[in-house]
């Protein structure tokens, strides 16, 4: 019963109802010295714990007591040898999982789709980026992982890579075969990094894939805050030891936190380990039955579909989070855009994504009956309204050629640059990252040579509507790419 334990939580509360007089940080003592207005709305509990780093609280850069106790109740919970909290979303977890394997100019092995933090990681470390393309669902528009072999020949190429990162579940739920890429790269002795952002919760339960830590992977940005009961912004990180020096990680990870960490944030982690601990798998079931309720549903209405089992036998699409609704729209020839604002406006329905044919939805236990009836009805009454439309033309998602990196990307990132047109910019190095959506995956990243066939790629998508993000001019007229130095003459 260790796990029913939440000494973080319980020590918090235990200081508060001794009400002692404060005169540390923060200034709002309680409440007392802030917008009134505010006051009352967050509440006198929320207010009591918003607490900092004294003695009696422990601190999370140097833990030795009540801290330490629920990081180790939560690397218990989730099958790690160690857990840190962070305070800097996942994010930071990611960025330290980088900085702590990767030295300047190293190289790391991770998929092209990565998250954005991932390249900051790459840019802050001085890394050297080795591309791999992942799986690319041409019917719905969107990426999987990477595969076993691709991660094969990767390492055969680079078998002195300083990591490998992997996406464990994608963002819709798709998981590859993520323990036989961990006993590939652990066959070259090269640790394992997992963005974990949305698997928190598939280590409770059986029908889930494979958490992380249960795949054997080194380490696991875990976002605890995004499906597994914690506050905004709280995230943990967990550590396998072996390939990976510890010791090192928790110095990275304190100089990328702050020192006035949150303890309402801490405390929402666990608090939220100890519920998954105790009742995750009753949790999840309960979320997979709505979910398979409404994905049924759905599935019966007339020019819509929720993805679901059918997509899985391919090398990236080894398993599936079925809490994940993934609602296909393109044959009501709307895009998804359009679905999630209609039902932003019709039923005040929010959905978490929508691109070009798809809106993904995340049902949890959080989730009631009545919810999921009003999510089916509003997709009925969508497709009524819709029925007159001609289904959408099928959009063939290609990938550009991954182009030749010329300098780091940090190098790149910091030097001195131009703004030219983008039609002139072939052979040019960019400092800017680009990227259209669908499929969401970069173009162009920091250090890379601009190529004539990746030019005439963007131009293509900006024709056919969708969108390109990343570059500081939004028209896409110019790009910024690396300053020539010219020659001075006597």
């Amino acid at each position: 019963m260790r796990q029913a334990k939440t000494p973080l939580f319980s020590g918090l509360l235990e200081h508060a109802k001794k009400n002692p007089i404060q005169f540390h940080i923060p200034g709002h003592k309680k409440g007392m010295g802030m917008n009134p207005t505010f006051r009352e709305f967050i509440g006198e509990n929320a207010l009591s714990i918003d607490l900092i780093n004294i003695a009696p609280l422990d601190d999370l850069h140097h833990p030795k007591a009540m801290i330490k106790e629920a990081q180790e109740l939560a690397a218990e919970a989730f099958g790690a040898d160690h857990t840190f909290f962070s305070v800097q979303g996942t994010s930071g977890a990611i960025i330290a999982m980088i900085m702590a394997t990767c030295n300047p100019g190293d190289k790391i092995i991770v998929p092209r789709n990565v998250h954005k933090s991932v390249l900051s990681a790459i840019i802050f470390a001085g890394a050297i980026p080795v591309f791999i393309h992942p799986v690319m669902d041409e019917r719905l528009g969107i990426s999987h992982g990477i595969t076993n072999n691709a991660v094969q020949k990767a390492l055969e190429a680079h078998p002195d890579a300083a990591a490998l990162l992997v996406i464990n579940p994608t963002y819709f739920g798709i998981s590859g075969d993520l323990r036989q890429i961990v006993r590939t790269a652990h066959n070259y002795e090269i640790p394992v990094l997992v963005d974990e952002a949305h698997g928190v919760h598939i280590h409770f339960h059986d029908e889930m894939p494979l958490s992380a830590m249960q795949a054997g992977a080194d380490m696991a940005a875990t976002s605890v805050h995004k499906l597994g009961g914690s506050l905004t912004q709280s995230s943990i990180l967990n550590v396998r030891e072996g390939l990976v020096d510890v010791g090192r990680v928790k110095t990275i990870l304190s100089m990328l936190t702050t020192t006035s960490t949150s303890y309402i944030l801490l405390a929402s982690l666990d608090m939220a380990r100890q519920h998954l601990a105790l009742h995750g798998r009753e949790l999840l079931a309960r979320a997979i039955q709505l979910a398979e309720t409404a994905r049924e549903q759905i599935n019966q209405i007339p020019r819509i579909r929720c993805v679901g089992p059918e997509i899985l036998g391919g090398p990236a699409t080894f398993a599936m989070d079925p809490t994940k609704l993934l609602i296909h729209v393109r044959e009501l020839g709307i895009t998804g855009w359009e679905v999630e604002n209609w039902l932003r406006e019709k039923y005040q329905i929010e959905v978490e994504m929508s691109d070009l044919y798809n809106v993904l939805c995340f049902v949890t236990a959080g989730d009631t009956e009545e919810a999921i009836e009003t999510l089916v009805n509003a997709l009925r009454h969508l497709s009524i309204e819709f029925a007159h439309m001609n289904e959408a033309e099928p959009l063939t998602v290609t990938l550009p050629e991954i182009p030749v990196l010329s300098l780091s990307p940090r190098d790149a990132f910091y030097a001195e640059t131009e703004a030219v047109p983008l039609v002139e910019a072939a052979g040019r190095i960019t400092t800017e990252f680009i990227m259209v959506y669908p499929p969401g995956i970069p173009i162009f990243l920091p250090g890379e040579v601009i190529t004539e066939e990746n030019i005439l790629y963007i131009q293509e998508n900006i024709r056919a509507g969708l969108p390109v993000q990343g570059p500081e001019d939004e028209s896409l007229q110019t790009i910024k790419v690396v300053k020539r130095q010219e020659a001075i003459s006597g």
